[in-house]
């Protein structure tokens, strides 16, 4: 198991965290702020967290899924239809700094669990959840998840096939960034508590979410209002725009300056090119880009990639292999990073972890638990919400 050798040092260490999140956009969002020192408690159903059952495992409700999204987390599982857990939930979060949940309004207001009563308990308390649509919208209510929102934003047919059908990118890429954006905002309102003595509560859609980072660059003519003249930014759209087939595999280049794309016309021995009226400058670039991109689906062609990498490199032209997935374990870069971090686990044994990306040089994130069996903290947790023995075997029975 991987331990970390000097004391909690994140920056949220000293934080607690209620959560009652499952699938991916919540445990996303509760794994980063326990990757940065809070303590989380993954409050689970019975059965545990869908993810728990999706991939590989050596062990039933352990797979691979659930092992991504639920590191630096204590599990506690209970019925929360029993009074006396729902009750020891809410003594937990007496004590609590963050609830989040990704449950719709309807439920958690059933089970108690709403902001106005959870506050009532703790006024300091950060109450944070998401959902598919804004709080306030017709649309509260309804059920959303990632496909739904990739097709609903317009991202799915951003990523059309050759028959210029709609499809889902290979990646639940809204749920992924709710979670992350999520995670963003709890750590705001914490400064904000820091700051005034006040909790609050956070919401956060995932339709709006994915929208304002997708429209970024898409938004084009519907900035200046006239979503008629055409939206979307057509160097994302050519399908030039991928890596580009070498003599011996693929490889990704982009280019962006004037001098950047001089040498590598250079390097494909079409050194005229950056003189040409379609090439001579960005907007001229951008205007022309599909004539563009299809001279690097060309000229890639004539070398291997690792030729083209000993050429483009100290050019200073961004450049890579295209990876596949399972080329990435032997990725020199990410070897030399130790992204893939070995660890013993109690229940599986030998397993890899990611590293956390952001390294803080006073307060440095850690990973200090590996992710937990199913209901694994279920006695310590409730014994910190003050049940007795008697108690704590009622709730559990």
């Amino acid at each position: 198991m991987i331990q970390d050798p000097t004391p909690n040092q994140g920056p949220l260490a000293g934080i607690r965290v209620i959560d009652v999140t499952t699938v991916v956009l919540g445990p996303f969002a509760s794994q980063v702020l326990g990757d940065m020192g809070a303590d989380v408690i993954k409050v689970e159903t019975i059965e545990g967290d869908a993810t728990r059952y999706i991939g590989p495992s050596r062990t039933p409700g352990m797979a691979s899924y659930f092992a991504t999204l639920n590191r630096n987390k204590r599990s506690l599982s209970v019925d929360l239809k029993k009074p006396a857990a729902r009750e020891a939930l809410l003594k937990l979060v007496e004590g609590a700094d963050v609830f989040v949940h990704n449950m719709r309004a309807g439920p958690a207001k059933r089970l108690g669990l709403d902001y106005e009563n959870l506050s009532k308990r703790n006024p300091r308390l950060v109450y944070a959840s998401a959902g598919g649509f804004r709080k306030d919208s017709s649309m509260r209510d309804f059920p959303a998840y990632d496909d739904l929102i990739q097709g609903l934003s317009g991202i799915s047919a951003l990523n059309a096939g050759p028959d210029g059908a709609p499809r889902y990118f290979p990646t639940v890429v809204v749920d992924k960034l709710t979670g992350s954006t999520l995670a963003s905002m709890i750590g705001m309102a914490l400064f904000h508590r820091e700051r005034t003595g006040q909790g609050q509560e956070v919401h956060l859609p995932m339709m709006e979410t994915i929208l304002s980072f997708a429209l970024i660059e898409h938004l084009w003519n519907g900035s200046l209002d006239e979503p008629e003249k055409g939206m979307g930014y057509p160097r994302m759209l050519t399908p030039h725009r991928r890596p580009y087939q070498t003599k011996d595999g693929y490889i990704s280049v982009i280019a962006v300056s004037n001098a950047q794309w001089s040498k590598l016309f250079d390097s494909m021995g079409v050194g005229h090119l950056i003189k040409d009226p379609r090439f001579d400058s960005l907007p001229a670039r951008s205007d022309n880009v599909d004539a563009l991109y299809a001279t690097l689906t060309e000229g890639m062609k004539k070398r291997t990639t690792a030729e083209w990498l000993a050429e483009l490199r100290p050019a200073d032209i961004p450049c890579g292999p295209a990876n596949r997935l399972e080329d990435l374990f032997e990725d020199e870069y990410l070897k030399e990073t130790d992204f893939f971090q070995r660890a013993e686990h109690p229940v599986e044994g030998k397993v890899v972890v990611t590293a956390i990306p952001a390294q803080f040089s006073k307060s440095p994130p850690s990973v200090r638990r590996l992710w937990p069996t199913l209901g694994e903290h279920s006695r310590e947790i409730l014994r910190e919400a003050g049940c007795s023995e008697a108690e704590i075997d009622d709730i559990l029975s």
